[in-house]
Formats: C-alpha cells, sequence, structure tokens
C-alpha cells in the first residue's frame, strides 16, 4: 500500500484526535486542531493510506528563522516502516522552502534513535524550564 503525504492536509478533528490517542496512548480528546495548527504553525504533513490517517508532524515556528516539530505520531500498527522519518523528511525540506534556516526537536530519550538516526538531527545543547 502506498502512504501519501501531504503539506497542510486536510484533515478532520476526530481523526487527528483518534490518531493522536492511539499514538500517545491516552484517551481521545476534544481537541480543535484546525484552529490550533491555523493560529500557530508554519505547517503540518499528514500521512494517508487507503483514507485513513496514519501519521502527522506539526511545524510550528517564530515567523523567521526557527521551525520547531512538534507532536510527532503514528499509527501504532504503522510504526517501524518509514512513516516517522517521512513525515519529518517532508516537514523539514517544507520549512526550508519556507526560508527557515533551522529545525528543532525535542523528545523523550527513547525516541533518541528515531531523531538523530533515521531523521538526521544533530545533538545540541539546549536549555529547559518546566512550566
Amino acid at each position: 500500500m502506498t502512504v501519501k503525504y501531504e503539506w497542510r492536509g486536510g484533515f478532520d478533528n476526530a481523526a487527528l484526535n483518534a490518531l493522536h490517542a492511539d499514538g500517545f496512548g491516552h484517551p481521545p480528546t476534544q481537541t480543535d486542531w484546525r484552529e490550533r495548527l491555523e493560529h500557530h504553525s508554519l505547517g503540518w504533513v499528514c500521512a494517508w493510506e487507503d483514507g485513513s490517517l496514519i501519521g502527522f508532524v506539526n511545524v510550528v515556528w517564530d515567523g523567521g528563522n526557527h521551525a520547531f516539530i512538534l507532536d510527532t505520531v503514528v499509527a501504532q500498527d504503522r510504526r517501524a516502516s518509514g512513516v516517522g522519518a517521512a513525515l519529518v523528511a517532508t516537514a523539514a525540506r517544507e520549512a526550508r522552502a519556507a526560508r527557515c534556516g533551522w529545525l528543532h526537536v525535542d523528545f523523550e530519550e527513547h525516541l533518541r534513535s528515531f531523531y538523530f538516526d533515521a531523521c538526521g538531527f544533530k545533538e545540541t545543547t539546549a536549555g529547559l524550564i518546566a512550566l
């Protein structure tokens, strides 16, 4: 089956909420993703297979040189198939096309290999304040 990747793709909130719940292991929410993305994002990438939303990544930005990957999620039954890396590659290509110079990501330790090995991110010094 062929996976289609769509920059700023159309989706409905119920499908994205269901994917998010499946991918992150929590009950479905009623998040208005469309409104959130329209207000805060440079763009997003949807991965589709046979009409089903199987992957998603959000690309927020500072309006200038820096873009940030958030909410990378792949359906549990499609993990380890290259969908996540293709989502991030599409996001990087589109951020570059928007003239961003940097693409940032933060992640939990168990995702280190995915972001560094599969996606090509490099380790850097950063700071964080838990709020």
